[in-house]
């Protein structure tokens, strides 16, 4: 059965063009995906992840739940909102979904998790806890008694625009540096988001999302659905779970080595398979130098070997081709390689993987 968040009569209000996105009704544009992905480059725009699944985690073995958990180390967590990026991985050293923990205390925790990991992710999460005997509650918020609904609102005017809204966090969220989180009554906002732009992924009741959505709208802010999201992640090199890593693929290989914390002592799930197979590939980018449009799957010749591109996309930014990709070790920056569309073998430049962020070209 087809899931909808709080805000899907909303976007049908908005004009938007939904579709099936991992058995959700989501929002893939409400007109044009350019002028949603310029809006948010350029300007302001806002984006339903209520899809995702907020999780709190409380109790007093809730830092030694979360320090066997996941491969990055909570320990690194000092202050009341700060964030952490990780990913939780399996026995094998596969990645089974990657996350963000904002520590909240030494005794709570919040987590966001994603849409279409959500249901395993918990159940992992639950196994674990009965395996280690830990006394922690794990509460999703995407639904239930107090369900949360999740505005992200980027863009170089983003955190004007939400004080103008919400003028009330402004003085909460003003000094917020990059991924740190501020409570302010009912709002939960966070310096975080999937665009490489600035701005405020913004968690509060559900029942009041509708109202904020139009607010922000009158405001001037563009609404912009999936199409959007994913090629502002791909310039900004933002992995997207499923497509540039899985169950299948280690951290190491899939960029996110820097996400990873083998050299403190602590033990966490898939530690001994990463240290017992080090790095096999490296992430980087691609540019494509000839006409055509870059996809995921397609192979790439190098002279170390072959790889295997994991997201592409046409750049609206760019103007030209991009794309994520797991290459041989070996393999530079400023490498000239082949990538097999259909019966072709086109010209592409490798690069490091960040296209274009804050506004701006930065690929070189």
């Amino acid at each position: 059965m087809t899931q909808k968040t709080v805000l899907n009569e909303t976007h049908r209000r908005f004009g938007a063009k939904m579709v099936d996105f991992g058995g959700w009704d989501m929002p893939v544009n409400y007109g044009s995906q350019i002028e949603e992905h310029h809006a948010a480059r350029r300007d302001c725009g806002m984006f339903d992840v209520s899809h995702m699944c907020m999780v709190d985690l409380a109790g007093a073995d809730v830092k030694r739940f979360l320090l066997r958990l996941i491969a990055n180390n909570v320990d690194k967590l000092k202050l009341s909102g700060k964030a952490l990026y990780s990913a939780m991985l399996n026995e094998a050293g596969g990645v089974i979904d990657d996350l963000i923990v904002y520590y909240l205390d030494d005794t709570r925790y919040r987590m966001v998790i994603n849409a279409g990991t959500a249901e395993k992710d918990l159940a992992w999460m639950a196994a674990r806890l009965a395996e280690w005997q830990l006394e922690v509650s794990i509460t999703p918020r995407r639904s239930g008694e107090d369900p949360l609904a999740i505005i992200a609102v980027q863009g170089p005017n983003a955190r004007a625009k939400v004080w103008q809204v919400l003028p009330q966090t402004r003085s909460a969220t003003e000094t917020l540096k990059p991924f740190f989180a501020a409570t302010v009554g009912e709002y939960f906002i966070a310096s975080t988001g999937y665009t490489g732009e600035d701005g405020f992924e913004i968690a509060l009741p559900a029942a009041q999302a509708d109202a904020l959505w139009q607010a922000l709208a009158d405001a001037g802010v563009q609404p912009c659905g999936l199409g959007a999201r994913d090629t502002l992640r791909l310039e900004a090199g933002m992995n997207l779970y499923g497509q540039d890593m899985d169950e299948t693929v280690s951290p190491l290989d899939a960029g996110l080595a820097w996400t990873v914390d083998l050299a403190a002592p602590r033990d966490f799930v898939g530690k001994s398979a990463l240290l017992a197979k080090p790095q096999q590939q490296q992430f980087l980018g691609l540019l494509l130098q000839d006409r055509g449009v870059l996809r995921a799957h397609q192979k790439v010749i190098t002279a170390q070997g072959e790889g295997e591109i994991t997201s592409g996309t046409f750049s609206p930014t760019l103007q030209q081709s991009i794309a994520l990709a797991r290459l041989p070790l070996g393999v530079a920056i400023g490498d000239s390689v082949k990538v097999e569309i259909r019966d072709k073998q086109l010209n592409a430049k490798v690069v490091k993987p960040v296209f274009a962020r804050n506004g701006s070209i930065v690929v070189q």
